[in-house]
């Protein structure tokens, strides 16, 4: 159970309705950010905290995420013959990122029943889960933080986000320890609670590091609404048996999951481009001028 860990799962079988009319022939993990498909930035911080063995759990006509972390060897050689070398290198650059596999989940039954999809590939390791929703542009310095934390506890690890009492019902819910510091043991949690039950206003984020525990938690969890297994579930039967800590974090997350923080996502990763910034600013600018929303 114990070891360093070098599997990342995520999982990506979701309708993505909220995304509708276009994801019905695109992955909504697909839908690019700037210029990068969101599934790539996820990838990228896996491999940016030293995981490069990645398990994507598919549904159907997701096939586009297999193709894109596959070489392309027709547009390869288009661009080797047109002399596109920066492009060229770029392509292939995306096929080498980390070892990119792919399983189907035949049945959309929820987060925890993807998850439990992974026992084949994980084994008895302990593993990374991330959701592609949440897209981290932090230098992969909150899930290297989980990764410590699981190392140090030898125990599964899930990422915190402080959120007002209002918005707490949209999410997995944590009671923890009163302990200073961003490690915190975690006593319970609760899927989606009214926000006078929730037992506090720490969010449960799409990061997590578990140990293969999970796996027999997932067995031991019963459906919820919709015949779904979820993963909070999982970790309240998990807790039971074996510590769970939680790292709270502050900054760097995008919820592409939602329309507007996707659209804040493209114009300020847009902004921090240095061959985008300057002039994406200027017309930026003109346009809240134009429009008088100053």
């Amino acid at each position: 159970m114990s070891g360093t860990v070098r599997k990342a799962v995520i999982p990506a079988a979701g309708l993505g309705t909220r995304f509708l009319p276009v994801v019905k022939a695109q992955p909504k993990e697909m839908l690019p950010i700037v210029d990068k498909p969101a599934i790539q930035y996820v990838v990228e911080e896996a491999v940016g905290a030293g995981i490069r063995d990645i398990l994507v759990i598919a549904g159907r006509n997701k096939r586009a995420i297999e193709d894109y972390f596959d070489r392309n060897i027709e547009l390869e050689l288009a661009l080797e013959r047109s002399g596109k070398s920066d492009a060229l290198r770029e392509v292939q650059a995306i096929t080498e990122l980390a070892a990119v596999h792919s399983v189907r989940q035949h049945d959309a039954l929820g987060l925890g029943h993807a998850v439990s999809v992974a026992r084949p590939h994980v084994g008895t390791e302990p593993f990374a889960v991330m959701l592609g929703d949440d897209i981290m542009v932090d230098d992969s310095r909150l899930l290297c933080s989980m990764i410590a934390a699981h190392e140090r506890h030898q125990a599964s690890v899930i990422a915190l986000l402080e959120v007002s009492r209002d918005e707490i019902s949209s999410y997995g819910c944590a009671e923890v320890d009163p302990e200073d510091g961003s490690v915190v043991r975690v006593r319970s949690v609760v899927e989606k609670p009214a926000p006078e039950d929730a037992p506090s206003t720490l969010a449960v984020i799409g990061r997590y590091v578990f140990t293969p525990s999970i796996f027999d938690a997932l067995e031991r969890t019963e459906p919820g609404v919709g015949g779904e297994l979820q993963i909070t579930d999982a970790i309240g039967a998990l807790i039971d048996d074996e510590p769970v800590y939680g790292v709270r974090f502050e900054h760097g997350r995008y919820d592409a999951g939602q329309k507007l923080d996707f659209l804040r996502a493209n114009v300020e990763l847009a902004l921090d481009r240095p061959d985008l910034g300057p002039a994406f600013g200027s017309v930026l600018a003109r346009i809240v001028r134009e429009r008088g929303l100053a």
